[in-house]
């Protein structure tokens, strides 16, 4: 060693202080996992990937031109919904607690967490854009935000304006509003290098940790809708303060602790409280001991994504084993087909709970009846995201690629400032009874608006699901073109340019535009798991390398400026069908390409043509064909397709008839048919939809 390194305190504070470099330069991800002992990827900065055009270029343009400063105006209306109840008061109720303005508490209790959910979405956006504009409006949002917060931390606008006394009641959802602020305070600190929201999340983290580290048995369920444990974990990743991953595993380890009689619904009832265990909230079995996802679907995926946080800080083999044995559940027999979770709104649990929005039995999966929450379905692609960081396992991307393409986006309608609560399957005539929180149409305001926010930071944040980084490895986990300007853990620093009109057409493109030095790469693509056959060539030769479907395709080399490597995913429409035990799904087939699940709409049908009447040959030919014109410009499947005549019910007025009817002169004509991409569904007025059609086996077309 030459004479400047003979000191090995010196070359040891030189070795901390490059690899402290090297961590902060990738701090400024999704979730900040650069120090996390058990996770084995790494999240790649949000300010290191921009769209460049294509697919998620659209989306995040939409959201940043249309949704996010429209959201704003509603937030700050304080007028009544098309529905007749109070909404837009989330903004509202800030300035009356932080005593800005004259007026009472207005709305809903989660009120408080839609707000936080829209500052992290603009975080997003200005992370892209800096634009300052976004960057004066985040400071004055939080400016009174802190004017609002109590002077112990704690903060919820119904409870102080209305002078409610703290962790009464669970739906009061107080941790659910002040986990969001905490998130949202760590994605603005990482990205805008301020800490005026974070100074507030300290105090709020702060007055919980003095709050819960005491034990008392009545403030255990208050655990329900857990934003609070992904909260607590990121403001420990980002201060680096103990106190907070404590008290993310307090959170967890509370789970199941209540006492169990009464059902919940029975105790709300009674006492308007509740101090038991629910399956509901997924209270009544520890959570390290629970084998079934259970109970209301978006508290359900919101808890299962905090504990593997909480995991990839502490390493607890019980906790994974469970969150393991819940995710093969939830994947092998009570999730849809376009990712999303929930389709109950009433019913009983395993352990015999009264739930709602939760869960049901196995291989239970109605179409109608979906539910299918859009903050559930957004919730799973959380959850999927994080056991990806932690395991590397191209399971976990299948699922989150699903989710994001399908159920995940679906909320949103085509101009950025309509939405959806749920996202069924199947859609009958106006006659058919709706389910709770369900509309005709797509809907612009209304009193529960949990959902249009987080579509809005989900879609902003996009970017930062694409890549991770690992010791050796670049991975690709989501294609869409972009270009990704990083410094890898092992120093090198890299320019890709990622080209390709997925998810329309399966040719991606990854350009190797600067490599700072020639250090060896794996580069790690993801293969779809619907993707057979899918080919890899560099520099325009064949790759030698298996692709397996659910899987990365290493690629190991030592990259150089002009390197391109080309992967094919084919494209070819297929027919899907369900587990032969989910019998509302027997004797029908859905229809993917790609990563998109399809369904017939009824605008695209002969007016005297109902939806329900449709059946697809089971060899049916689909010619895939993109329409700029249609729907934002969107690739159709076109085919020849079996309606029914004179088999009953043809003009859609199913609830006045009969429960049975017998068919006579029965017919079938052969109908042109044209599917449209799920997530663009109820964007031409009311309709009838349907993602599953029956196939007909002695048809062809």
């Amino acid at each position: 060693m030459t004479g400047q390194f003979r000191n090995p305190l010196l070359v040891l504070i030189i070795l901390t202080a490059s690899q402290t470099q090297l961590a902060l330069a990738q701090e400024k991800g999704i979730i900040n996992n650069s120090q996390s002992p058990h996770s084995k990827l790494r999240s790649v900065n949000l300010e290191d990937v921009k769209w460049t055009d294509g697919f998620w270029k659209e989306k995040f343009d939409l959201v940043k031109d249309v949704t996010i400063p429209k959201m704003w105006e509603f937030y700050n209306d304080g007028s009544k919904t098309d529905d007749g109840k109070d909404a837009g008061f989330h903004w509202v109720n800030f300035r009356i607690a932080a005593g800005l303005q004259e007026g009472v508490w207005r709305g809903t209790s989660w009120h408080d967490g839609d707000l936080y959910k829209w500052v992290e979405a603009v975080a997003y956006v200005y992370s892209v854009t800096r634009d300052p504009k976004l960057d004066r409006q985040m400071d004055e949002v939080i400016e009174i935000i802190g004017k609002a917060q109590q002077p112990d931390g704690y903060l919820s606008t119904q409870i102080i304006l209305e002078k409610r006394k703290r962790f009464e009641n669970i739906h009061h959802h107080e941790l659910y509003n002040m986990g969001h602020l905490m998130t949202a305070a760590c994605i603005h600190h990482r990205i805008t290098g301020k800490d005026n929201f974070l100074k507030l999340a300290r105090k709020t983290g702060d007055y919980l940790y003095d709050t819960f580290k005491t034990g008392q048995p009545e403030l255990a369920p208050f655990g329900f809708n857990p934003s609070n444990i992904m909260g607590a974990v990121e403001l420990y990743r980002t201060t680096g303060d103990k106190k907070y991953l404590e008290l993310a595993n307090i959170f967890i380890n509370n789970r199941g602790t209540c006492k169990v009689g009464k059902t919940i619904s029975q105790e709300i009832a009674d006492q308007h409280t509740c101090k038991v265990g629910s399956d509901l909230t997924q209270d009544r079995v520890p959570l390290r001991n629970e084998s079934f996802a259970v109970g209301h679907a978006v508290t359900a995926t919101y808890l299962y994504g905090g504990a593997a946080d909480a995991y990839m800080e502490s390493g607890d083999q019980k906790l994974f084993g469970a969150l393991n044995r819940i995710w093969n559940d939830v994947t092998s027999r009570k999730m849809y087909i376009h990712g999303g979770v929930g389709p109950f709104t009433h019913g009983m649990s395993i352990r015999h709970d009264l739930v709602h929005e939760a869960f049901g039995d196995e291989y239970s999966l109605p179409n109608r009846k979906s539910y299918c929450e859009t903050c559930a379905c957004i919730g799973n692609g959380m959850w999927n995201w994080r056991m990806l960081n932690i395991t590397s396992q191209g399971q976990y991307t299948d699922v989150m690629e699903r989710v994001w393409y399908n159920s995940g986006i679906a909320g949103l309608g085509l101009d950025g400032d309509t939405f959806l609560y749920t996202n069924v399957l199947r859609r009958f005539g106006k006659e058919v009874p709706l389910l709770r929180s369900d509309r005709l149409t797509r809907w612009k305001e209304r009193k529960g608006y949990c959902c249009p926010p987080q579509l809005a930071r989900t879609i902003a944040r996009m970017h930062g699901y694409v890549y991770s980084t690992s010791k050796d490895s670049l991975w690709v986990h989501l294609y869409g073109s972009n270009i990704l300007k990083t410094t890898l853990e092992n120093g090198t620093s890299i320019q890709l340019r990622q080209s390709t009109k997925y998810p329309w057409e399966g040719q991606i493109k990854l350009t190797f535009e600067s490599v700072s030095d020639a250090q060896p790469l794996k580069l790690q693509l993801h293969i779809p798991d619907w993707a057979n056959g899918a080919s890899i060539r560099i520099n325009g030769k064949p790759a030698k390398i298996k692709t397996n479907p659910g899987q990365y395709a290493s690629l190991q080399r030592s990259w150089a400026a002009g390197d391109v490597v080309e992967l094919n995913l084919p494209m070819k429409a297929r027919l899907v069908r369900a587990n032969p035990l989910v019998e509302e799904l027997r004797g029908q087939v859905a229809v993917m390409r790609g990563p998109i699940v399809y369904c017939l709409e009824s605008v695209d049908l002969p007016g005297n043509t109902d939806v329900m009447d449709v059946l697809l040959p089971s060899n049916i030919e689909l010619k895939a064909r993109f329409d700029k014109n249609l729907l934002g410009g969107v690739t159709v499947l076109e085919g020849k397709g079996i309606s029914l005549k004179n088999a009953g019910w043809t003009d859609g007025s199913y609830h006045s008839r009969n429960l049975y009817q017998d068919v006579t002169d029965f017919q079938t004509d052969s109908i042109s048919l044209k599917l449209i991409p799920y997530y663009s569904w109820l964007n031409r007025g009311t309709s009838m939809m349907s993602i599953w059609l029956p196939v007909d086996m002695n048809h062809t077309d």
